[in-house]
């Protein structure tokens, strides 16, 4: 599909319901009501593909299709690929695998390579204008001759080069002629400009290296300042939304397309998403993989869509989160826990309960019979009715998590200890009658009795306990590897300090070798999440396989941001 394929069929039609009123929207809407595009609302979303995208992408991605979404417009998926040492066929596939995740579908897939003769045409159009020149300084002597904010830059001694000269010199860089680095094409537009973008800026480098889509044809390619605004006009794009450090490229983008004669794209910018205790920057996240301090680009402790869906995110989840932070003109820094009580919120609707031990103590009851097996009752999810129960085996020994016994309880600990009585969840009342330690005085076992009469957690004469533990039959319990995770940094700004991988967190992973799940468990598929009763959320693991269950910890059942809600709000 060419960009004239793509769909053009006005989005005339306002959103149906209405929405929060925020900048981009307000733009679409008075653009509408003057028909500025012909009532059309086509986006795109551009990203290079040198990297895993994360969830600063998310934001861009649920702006740039949701908004074409909710005014019946469309939008492309164009890679923009000019720079071909970085760029390769692995990012391509992952990028379009987390937006078709995330639940948005492009209208048209493009490369900014599909352009690039179109690109090399109109440089020559502008060399025979007058407006682009062939330059023959170094990197460091074109950034001397810039200047700085307070003073004005100087003219290339190369800047007042002939037409037929710029015209010799650029076909003979686009045919291998001379080395890396040698010579570059660049804009003739203002060295006194008091932006500094607009101070003559290079448009071509020349680099001999191979393109992932277009092998070795070219030997020069266009910068982003160059290639994306006339990428924008060929696809008829109408609103090329942007994060706020492009706001000073504005200018040039508008230069380039009415010098051209072109379509008029318009940029608008918009907030980047950061968060607390995490890095955004591809180049950090490539070092911690390179260097080996995470497992993968999908590690679940790496901000990346690919991190976060391993770790058990739902896309549902991370749209709602980006919804709910909106868009501005001001950066800001965002806190994790916003985003963690949207994944928990979103889970609790949908993960089935289960009951795990994920640090086992023993516990045997006394006067239950030796070879009797009940089944009980268990609810999937409180919160969905549909969902249904399931059959949970209980036996005469057990498993209980090693926090929910205290041989000497400290104060306000109501749950099982020496001669205390606790409901074990949908079984029965139990009573601490003694330990079995080992040779270092540790507690292995725990001896207790029940009451029969209580099964199912009720006790017939109407006595109360103050403690519900969760429990796994240990005749049936499945053994599992769990992933605890924590933050990557110890610091809500990572990148203070020399180096930010001095604050990296050492404890941001615990594995707990041999779980206990309840048989239920078993034939768990990777992807799958649950709530952990108790203990909170999980999902399993790509490392899973036959005989072999791994769970990594989505999130905490505590939600730290719901409680900065409710102050907030004075409730």
């Amino acid at each position: 599909m060419t960009p004239t394929d793509s769909p053009t069929e006005p989005a005339t039609n306002a959103p149906a319901e209405p929405r929060p009123s925020n900048f981009l929207r307000d733009r679409i809407l008075e653009d509408l009501k003057t028909n500025k595009y012909q009532g059309r609302v086509q986006t795109r979303f551009p990203p290079e593909p040198n990297g895993y995208l994360h969830i600063g992408h998310a934001k861009a991605i649920c702006i740039d299709f949701g908004l074409a979404d909710e005014f019946n417009g469309h939008t492309n998926l164009r890679f923009d690929d000019t720079n071909p040492e970085k760029e390769e066929t692995e990012y391509v596939d992952s990028i379009m695998a987390d937006i078709q995740w995330l639940g948005f579908h492009w209208d048209g897939l493009y490369y900014a390579s599909d352009y690039f003769d179109q690109l090399y045409e109109w440089a020559i159009k502008l060399i025979k204008e007058g407006k682009a020149y062939v330059d023959d300084l170094t990197a460091d002597e074109i950034r001397e001759y810039r200047g700085t904010l307070t003073k004005p830059g100087q003219d290339s001694p190369y800047r007042n080069r002939s037409v037929e000269e710029n015209l010799d010199l650029f076909e003979r860089m686009k045919a291998g002629e001379f080395p890396d680095g040698s010579r570059v094409l660049r804009a003739k537009i203002d060295m006194s400009s008091p932006n500094l973008n607009m101070r003559d800026p290079v448009m071509y480098r020349i680099l001999h290296a191979e393109h992932h889509r277009t092998g070795n044809k070219w030997c020069i390619y266009p910068m982003y300042d160059y290639a994306h605004g006339q990428s924008d006009s060929i696809e008829k794009i109408t609103y090329s939304m942007c994060s706020l450090e492009f706001a000073d490229h504005q200018p040039l983008y508008q230069w380039f397309i009415q010098q051209l004669g072109i379509f008029p794209s318009q940029q608008i910018e918009f907030d980047r998403l950061s968060l607390t205790y995490t890095i955004m920057s591809k180049r950090k996240l490539r070092r911690l993989v390179e260097e080996r301090y995470v497992s993968g680009w999908d590690d679940p402790r790496m901000p990346t869509l690919g991190g976060m869906r391993r770790r058990g995110y739902t896309p549902e989840a991370i749209r709602n989160f980006v919804g709910a932070v909106g868009v501005s003109r001001t950066n800001g820094i965002v806190d994790l826990a916003m985003l963690e009580h949207f994944v928990r919120e979103d889970l609790n609707k949908r993960a089935p309960r289960v009951m795990t031990v994920l640090r086992p103590l023993k516990v045997v009851i006394e006067n239950y019979p030796e070879n009797q097996v009940e089944e009980m009752d268990a609810v999937n999810n409180p919160e969905d009715e549909s969902a249904g129960t399931r059959k949970v085996p209980f036996s005469k020994v057990l498993y209980i998590e090693e926090d929910d016994f205290r041989e000497t309880p400290p104060p306000k600990y109501f749950r099982l200890s020496p001669g205390r009585e606790v409901r074990l969840r949908y079984g029965y009342f139990i009573t601490c009658k003694r330990v079995v330690k080992n040779d270092k005085g540790e507690v292995e076992e725990v001896r207790c009795t029940y009451d029969p009469a209580t099964r199912g957690g009720n006790a017939p004469d109407g006595r109360k306990v103050k403690a519900t533990i969760h429990w796994v039959s240990a005749m049936h319990a499945v053994d599992a590897e769990v992933r605890v995770y924590d933050t990557l940094f110890t610091k809500e700004n990572p990148d203070e300090g020399e180096d930010f991988t001095a604050n990296l967190n050492p404890n941001s992973l615990e594995v707990i070798p041999r779980a206990k799940l309840e048989p239920s468990l078993v034939g768990a598929v990777a992807g799958s999440r649950y709530q952990f009763e108790r203990l909170g959320y999980f999902c399993v693991d790509p490392d899973s396989g036959p005989g072999k269950l791994v769970f990594n910890r989505t999130v905490a059942l505590k939600d730290t941001w719901a409680k900065v809600e409710k102050k907030q709000g004075g409730n």
